[in-house]
Parts: structure tokens; sequence; C-alpha cells
């Protein structure tokens, strides 16, 4: 007499194994302590990790059978990030252990300096974008969300804080100057910073043509300054064009005092991939939980948001974090090396 096969069936110890699998190898640990604070191309993680791409493509293959990799479409490409570990699952509780241990390693030195070729890639294509566009700025914006489209949202979430008179503000990438009138009635003093000269160019414009004196435009790199400390800043449709946008609000946070506020404004996630040539976008907009997460890791408090849709199938977020009162680490640009 033939007996039947047993059926095969899905065990919790399959999942744990799957999990085990994958982070018995050091190479794939690696990868998930690069992705920490931001997330990569499999062309990217290839690079960084001096190993050819079908190489990598099989260990981020693994990593996403054990649930320790999400992944993202941005057009044409596909960005993996850390996966949440869920504490109520099989595995959750070792998923979430093993993130943390991890976390104390330090990457070696050579992975740490091709992570840094790629975001300097990632930012020279952008800066390359704006010193090539300037001119067509307004029109380009415009294509997708425009100052107008977003303007009384923002100024609205931005006149409910309620600043007081001598309260400082600082823009970071102002583009052609459109939102620095407003940002001049409302406080004592307003800084600007660009790093492209051709973009401060116009903003100078704007703060001539209507003699904005509280406004000081600065060429400079906010991410890498650390002099200046404000009660808010204001970041603009800035975000999708930083290379590292996580390690990026990190550093930003350190501009903002104790019970001050940042501002963002920004698109929601989308897969409009023609976004990134016509107007230089790195990244396909984001997910508001990502902004929230990446804002609490950086020492600020989720605030109010407004959202705003928009008829060309875009949807705008307008966020406010604030930094707690309390908090005396201000102007220190927290450590990003990995």
């Amino acid at each position: 007499m033939n007996l039947p096969a047993p059926a095969l069936r899905h065990d919790d110890c399959d999942d744990l194994s799957a999990l085990c699998k994958a982070g018995g190898d050091p190479l794939r640990l690696n990868v998930l302590r690069a992705l920490a604070n931001d997330s990569f191309g499999v062309l990217e993680l290839a690079q960084i990790f001096a190993i050819g791409q079908s190489g990598m493509s099989h260990h981020l293959k693994v990593l996403a059978q054990a649930e320790l990799v999400a992944t993202r479409r941005e057009g044409n490409a596909i960005f993996y990030r850390r996966a949440l570990p869920h504490t109520q699952r099989p595995g959750g509780r070792l998923h979430a252990a093993l993130l943390e241990e991890i976390d104390t390693l330090t990457l070696p030195g050579d992975v740490l300096e091709r992570i840094d070729v790629v975001h300097r890639q990632r930012a020279l294509a952008s800066q390359d974008f704006f010193a090539r566009t300037a001119e067509k700025f307004r029109a380009q914006q415009d294509l997708i969300a425009g100052l107008a489209q977003y303007r009384e949202s923002l100024l609205s979430l931005l006149d409910k804080l309620s600043f007081g008179q001598a309260a400082t503000a600082l823009e970071v990438g102002p583009g052609d100057g459109g939102f620095l009138p407003e940002l001049a009635r409302r406080f004592q003093h307003v800084t600007a910073m660009d790093n492209s000269p051709a973009m401060l160019e116009l903003a100078r414009e704007v703060c001539t043509r209507l003699a904005l004196a509280n406004v000081e435009l600065r060429l400079a790199d906010a991410l890498a300054d650390a002099k200046v400390h404000v009660d808010c800043v204001v970041l603009n449709m800035v975000l999708h064009h930083l290379a590292a946008p996580a390690e990026a609000l990190k550093q930003l946070a350190g501009h903002v005092r104790p019970g001050g506020s940042l501002l963002i404004t920004e698109l929601c996630s989308h897969d409009q991939s023609w976004a990134r040539e016509a107007c230089g976008d790195l990244w396909l907009g984001f997910e508001q939980e990502d902004l929230a997460r990446w804002a609490i890791a950086a020492g600020l408090v989720p605030g109010e948001s407004l959202y705003v849709g928009l008829r060309n199938g875009f949807q705008i977020q307008v966020r406010h974090f604030q930094r707690p009162a309390g908090d005396t680490h201000i102007g220190k640009i927290q450590e990003t090396r990995r």
C-alpha cells in the first residue's frame, strides 16, 4: 500500500532559520550596517563593498527572504533599506536584537570611504543639474510643485507656531528666493544658505528688489556649517535633492535651538520617474513614516502635518518637527560616521 507523501507545512522555525542564515555572513551584516541611515541601489552597494553586481544581488535576495531588508522602486531602479522588526512575529525579537548588536560595530574604513564617494556622486549630480538649469528653475519646479501650490499651507503652519519678535530663521536651499519675503516679515533675521552660486544669485535679485535688509545670503553647505543656530529651519522641496536624506536631517537638527522648529515641505512618495531628469530629483518623494522616523532619530519630535493634493497626481506634505525645549545639545553636528 502506497502512503501519500506528507504535506509540506510552513513552520515558524523556517523563519528563524532564514534569519539565522541571512545573519551568518559578515558581508550581509555589513550591508545591514550600511543601511542603518540610508538606502542604496544594488549598483551602489556593489560599488561600496567592491563586489560584482550579481554577487551583491544574491546577498540582497537572502536578506530580503529573511525580511531583513525592504525594497522601494525609484523609477527604473530598486533601492534597499532596512526592514523594521516586528517583535510580535516569529523571529521579530531576534531581528531587533541583531540590528541593535550590529549598530555597535563600525564599518571598515574603506567601506566608509566608498559610501562617501557614492554620496558625493549623488550630490554632484544634483549640483550639476542646478548649475545647468538655474534660469529655468521656476518653470521646472512648476512641473511638479511650485511655491504657489503650497505657500498658504506652509504659512498657515508657520504662523500657528507663533515665534517671538526676536526669532531667527534659516532657509536651506532657497531656490529663486520666492519664500524669503515671507520669512523676512516674520523673523528678525533670516539666513539663506545654498551651495549653488547660480541659485543664490537668483535669491539675491529678490532680496535687492524688495530691499530685504534682514536677510543674509550665504554660499555654503548647510550640512557642513555648524555655526548657525536659529529658532526655525525651513526646507522647501530640497530634501529630495540631497544625497543622504536621513543623515541630512541629523545635520539640520543641529541648527535648531531648544524649543525651535524644523519645517519641511516635501513630495510624498511617487512613481513618476521623469522627475529625475526634468527636475534633478535624486529621490521620488518620501513616505510620511520615513520622515518621522528620521526626525525622531535626529532628536526631534513630530508635530502637526498638512497634506496638499495636486491635479498632476503629486501630493505635498508640510511637516513640523520640534526640538524639545530642554535639549541643550544645540549646534552639535551629530557624528555621521557609522
